[in-house]
């Protein structure tokens, strides 16, 4: 979901820009099964969504300093996710070429891929088996692959361990667990003003992210393997069921309803809550010692909890894919290869704690001590289960951002909520 955030340090950068991070492998692969030969070399742009951090335009700096004839220009778009993939859609639907390289949710390859926005990577030009396993999966359809996995992303717990210890609590496995800690801790005296848990609940992708989660987290599945909706089930009913009620005692704050991925941020780091489910990024953004943080070295991640044991994450991340109307698809193709080159990802990691597809960085000695969670993220994105794969996502994702959102607002009981959703999602994915 969340990458290029605000106030990432540049510093490393330079080391990055001299180390001579990426690779110029040629873009003119000979093609066969259904692959587009990739050729035409000259200036291309990427659409992405904003860069707050400066991090990304740096890197096109490096970019386009060794590349003189085949720059790259950054086109930014909304900070939303829903807007960002309808203004790709309307780009690929007029064929412009404005777009060359798009910066995918990673949930949105498959809709991309078989509406023929983006061509099929040629063979051996990305080396798949470098990458994790789901991060690959992700950027595939039909066997194809359609992008090349550029960040990855997996939910994270994270936790007030300073106020774990003092109610001689440890991270919980499960639900429960979390609901008893949180009693022992708000009753400190530290603890005035504090609520106990948020997530990403406003209406729009990040709540079918925590959707999903939940359900997945109780043993139920919005869809199955082939796609065909499962989601009325007694266990995705109990997932659900635990975070409505939540609301409703105030487990969860109320203004919680409104918080996306920053709000949540802002309100851990102003020591508001004891857990907050958020994503690798803001590990370094609540670390800061510049003051923008309350909670610096107070606070550690664990597993996200689940019903009768450790949860599910939803897999997130981004791919980086070539559009089917870029006419210098070569050039295209190399950019991609540099920007999810192993030498970058890590830096990306350095500079921003952006999750890496690269395997081998989760254990990387230099890595792991100075992001301890590397070994938490790793198992959270191996065993993520990826939001519903269907050819109409934005369909999809509409109907189930509604249908949790009534539910969580208290609008329609849970169980309702699920005979709804399934109905319109057998509607969805029927051909």
């Amino acid at each position: 979901m969340h990458h290029w955030l605000p106030r990432a340090g540049v510093a490393a950068l330079a080391a990055c820009m001299l180390a001579g991070c990426g690779s110029g492998a040629s873009g003119d692969d000979s093609a066969d099964d259904g692959e587009a030969v990739l050729r035409g070399r000259g200036p291309i742009t990427l659409a992405t969504g904003k860069d707050n951090s400066g991090v990304l335009s740096k890197i096109i700096d490096r970019w386009n300093s060794t590349h003189p004839k085949e720059p790259v220009r950054t086109i930014e778009l909304s900070d939303s996710p829903d807007e960002q993939r309808q203004r790709m859609i309307q780009d690929a639907e007029l064929k412009s070429g404005e777009f060359s390289v798009l910066n995918l949710d990673v949930v949105w390859t498959a809709e991309f891929a078989a509406n023929r926005w983006v061509v099929r990577l040629p063979k051996d030009s990305i080396d798949a088996s470098k990458y994790l396993k789901p991060t690959v999966e992700g950027a595939s359809y039909r066997g194809g692959l359609y992008a090349a996995p550029w960040t990855s992303d997996g939910g994270l717990l994270y936790v007030r361990k300073d106020l774990l210890e003092k109610v001689g609590a440890k991270p919980p496995q499960t639900w429960e667990q979390m609901k008893a800690t949180c009693k022992k801790v708000l009753a400190l005296p530290e603890a005035r003003g504090m609520a106990c848990y948020a997530g990403q609940f406003e209406k729009y992708e990040g709540l079918a992210v925590n959707f999903a989660e939940m359900v997945n987290s109780a043993g139920g599945s919005v869809v199955d393997s082939a796609g065909h909706p499962q989601v009325d089930s007694p266990r995705a009913a109990k997932g659900l069921r635990f975070f409505t009620d939540a609301f409703k005692s105030g487990l969860i704050p109320k203004k919680a309803i409104t918080f996306k991925e920053e709000e949540g941020r802002q309100a851990f780091q102003k020591g508001k809550l004891v857990f907050h489910r958020q994503w690798p990024y803001q590990w370094t953004l609540a670390n800061a010692d510049d003051g923008s943080s309350k909670v610096a070295g107070r606070f550690a991640v664990a597993p996200l909890p689940g019903l009768n044991g450790p949860g599910v994450s939803s897999l997130g991340g981004h791919n980086l894919a070539i559009s089917s109307s870029a006419k210098y698809k070569a050039t295209a193709l190399d950019f991609v290869q540099f920007m999810t080159s192993p030498q970058l990802q890590r830096e990306n990691l350095l500079l921003s704690s952006n999750a890496p597809t690269i395997a081998e960085l989760y254990d990387d000695k230099q890595l792991v001590s100075k992001y301890p969670y590397l070994a938490v993220l790793k198992q959270s994105i191996l065993t993520a289960n990826p939001r519903p794969r269907v050819v109409r996502y934005g369909d999809a994702t509409a109907a189930i951002q509604e249908a949790a959102y009534r539910a969580l607002n208290g609008e329609i009981p849970p169980e309702r909520a699920l005979t709804d959703l399934q109905k319109k999602l057998k509607e969805i994915t029927t051909p």
